[in-house]
């Protein structure tokens, strides 16, 4: 298992501009049409689109073949105009187009890639090959339902602002730490553990985030990260939304197994942050450096 590598820079895409040409691509699942429409009617009154029909494609729980998926993620990937790729809609399928996307083409051209959920094994590609990506909303959650906060965090991350925290988060276990933020959806990295293709940076700040998982599967994919010696190559942890991950009958909640498996770390661990699959998913860009201190998070 690539587990483990040491601290780096990671390289920042070029920040978007008004104008520019982003590509959207639905290399996960198909989606309500509506709800994408929607996202890229308020992304076209600052960029200009690019997408290919066959994005609205289906094939059961696909949004078209593997070839189909693979040939437009990479064709997205390679094309020098493009300034950024944003996903369509997670749900599942990314990873059965891993090995087909250029990811050398990415680290030697950077280019944002943006999205949550199962975009999860691209980000964690991306940031495997040094480059800085974009944990947000995809374009279906970008749409009229979005809040200006949820908004604003998106355009932040891609266009560029100043620095800003999430604060008066509830601390699991207190301390300080940095480091560069990465993760995303639990279940996704549990699955790229699994196949040998996470690489976590030592000392990394790990955020994390799932949704209609039972607290007794997100136990046991906590206990296979610490088994396989992941988790304790963070330098803090920073949980999101674990939406819908409603107690059984036993009576164990998902905030007690988030605790309990991480309390023996020894490191800084929050809860409570804004992002992950609720109506609130502030976007923020994994790869860059983040500040744990007390209840907030520095990005």
């Amino acid at each position: 298992m690539l587990a483990g590598v040491a601290a780096r820079d990671y390289v920042i895409p070029a920040l978007l501009q008004p104008g520019d040409l982003v590509a959207v691509v639905a290399p996960s699942s198909p989606f309500p049409q509506d709800q994408l429409w929607r996202g890229m009617a308020w992304l076209r009154t600052r960029y200009r689109l690019k997408m290919s029909a066959g994005a609205l494609t289906r094939d059961a729980y696909l949004a078209g073949s593997d070839a189909r998926r693979a040939a437009e993620l990479a064709a997205a990937m390679v094309d020098d105009e493009v300034k950024a790729i944003i996903v369509a809609r997670g749900g599942y399928g990314a990873m059965r187009v891993l090995d087909e996307a250029p990811w050398d083409a990415l680290a030697r051209r950077p280019k944002w890639l943006v999205g949550f959920s199962d975009v999860t094994a691209l980000h964690a590609m991306a940031w495997a090959a040094g480059v800085c990506s974009v944990h947000g909303p995809n374009v279906t959650g970008l749409g009229r339902d979005a809040s200006p906060v949820v908004r604003a965090a998106w355009l932040a991350c891609v266009e560029g602002s100043g620095p800003r925290a999430w604060l008066g988060l509830r601390v699991l276990r207190g301390g300080v730490a940095s480091g560069p933020i990465v993760g995303g959806n639990l279940s996704l990295l549990h699955a790229m553990a699994a196949a040998g293709r996470l690489v976590l940076p030592h000392g990394a700040v790990l955020a994390l985030e799932d949704v209609t998982e039972a607290p007794y599967r997100v136990d046991r994919m906590l206990t296979s990260l610490l088994l396989a010696g992941v988790l304790q190559r963070a330098s803090a942890i920073v949980f999101g939304g674990f939406d819908r991950c409603s107690a059984g009958p036993d009576g164990r909640t998902v905030e007690e197994v988030l605790a309990e498996r991480t309390v023996d770390l020894g490191i800084p661990v929050l809860a409570g942050a804004p992002f992950g699959h609720g109506s609130h998913n502030e976007a923020f860009v994994l790869g860059a450096t983040a500040r744990v201190e007390g209840d907030s998070v520095v990005l």
